[in-house]
């Protein structure tokens, strides 16, 4: 049984709406924005062929807004922060790293950070993608001149990154080529468009496309959490959506995707989850399935406002929400866990778990914490 799923009989059965991959709009988009200048380090024959080694900055402490926590395969910590770049933690020494030694952007926003096979690392700036081999950052520029069909793949080893805000794109770097994407339109974003024409609402500067959380779920399967479409699932050959009416969490956008150890999929919300049927030759039908036990805390009613998820090593369902702490869904009921900075309750970004199995918060700010078994503490390096 799903860990946060009370027994439902008679579940509801829907059917997504699906696209086939017919028509993808055009890979051909100019790169993302050029690398800021560099005041970095040189070394031997490096500054001959005009490499800048990433020096960075020793510094003593991280910044407050830390959105981002994410640990390497080499046991490097890395933190992703609103303004100030991204830090590195090698156990005794935290070293900042800004546009001065090549990131492209000192903020990351929705993006996060992750790694290839070959142990680089990649920031999902708000500007664009830097790669870091351990020496130095290069910005990936996308593709020119490729022809929009085939562009959207599902490869193994693929990376996919969000795109800029009011973009309504995203990108899938398969190693060699970064490919700008599109999602084919459909008829609830030709509605919203509609609905909030730009010249009436100009401060609505964001699409609806716009991708909020990518996950790979145990299939291989690449799920987008939109907007104001809801969630949308790439399987290879066709895309899948769940509009946001039925995702439950208002205009929230979908920020947060989770398959449970059951295979059940969690989205935004825990008053519901979603089993999902692919044996039919139509598509993918999906089935609502009940909500976590007990998932209510003394403020508000059901929780609200989940930022980030995750499934943890024993199938335990952890949720980082906006303002109301860690809620933990066991199998026996929900735990709340509060987070707080000087006794005051913070505002929570991300919900992370390292290479140990240890769980890192990354909040809005108050810094980065992580969890003792107990509690969520503070990181101080």
């Amino acid at each position: 049984m799903s860990p946060c799923a009370s027994h439902v009989k008679n579940p509801r059965q829907r059917r997504w709406t699906q696209l086939p991959l017919v028509v993808v709009l055009s890979a051909c988009a100019a790169g993302q924005g050029e690398s800021s200048s560099v005041e970095s380090a040189t070394r031997g024959d490096d500054k001959d062929r005009g490499v800048t080694v990433a020096k960075g900055e020793i510094v003593t402490e991280l910044d407050k807004a830390i959105w981002h926590v994410f640990q390497a395969k080499n046991g490097d910590y890395w933190f992703g922060s609103h303004d100030r770049g991204v830090y590195r933690y090698s156990g005794d020494t935290l070293v900042n790293f800004t546009t001065k030694d090549g990131l492209c952007d000192d903020s990351l926003g929705l993006g996060g950070i992750q790694e290839d096979g070959s142990g680089n690392v990649y920031f999902n700036t708000a500007k664009g993608i830097s790669r870091f081999d351990g020496r130095t950052f290069v910005t990936l520029r996308a593709a020119k001149g490729h022809s929009a069909t085939g562009e959207w793949k599902l490869q193994p080893d693929d990376l996919w990154f969000q795109g800029a805000q009011d973009a309504g794109a995203l990108y899938r770097y398969d190693g060699e080529t970064l490919h700008h994407l599109e999602f084919p339109k459909t008829r609830d974003g030709d509605e919203h468009y509609r609905r909030t024409p730009r010249d009436e609402f100009p401060n609505a500067k964001y699409s609806p496309y716009d991708v909020y959380r990518i996950f790979k779920d145990r299939g291989g399967n690449v799920w987008f959490g939109t907007a104001a479409l809801g969630v949308c699932r790439f399987d290879g050959t066709s895309f899948a959506w769940l509009p946001e009416s039925e995702l439950r969490n208002g205009s929230f956008g979908a920020r947060s995707i989770v398959e449970d150890r059951e295979g059940r999929f969690w989205f935004c919300s825990t008053q519901h989850g979603y089993e999902v049927d692919l044996t039919e030759s139509t598509g993918p039908k999906f089935k609502r399935v009940g909500g976590s036990r007990g998932a209510s805390n003394s403020i508000d009613g059901p929780i609200k406002g989940i930022m980030s998820s995750l499934v943890d090593d024993a199938g335990s369902l952890w949720m980082a929400t906006y303002g109301s702490g860690v809620f933990r869904c066991d199998g026996s009921g929900v735990t709340r866990h509060a987070v707080k900075d000087d006794g005051r309750d913070i505002t929570l970004f991300s919900i992370y778990e390292d290479n140990q199995g240890v769980l890192w918060l990354g909040t809005q700010g108050a810094g980065a914490y992580r969890f003792n078994g107990e509690t969520f503490v503070k990181f101080r390096p």
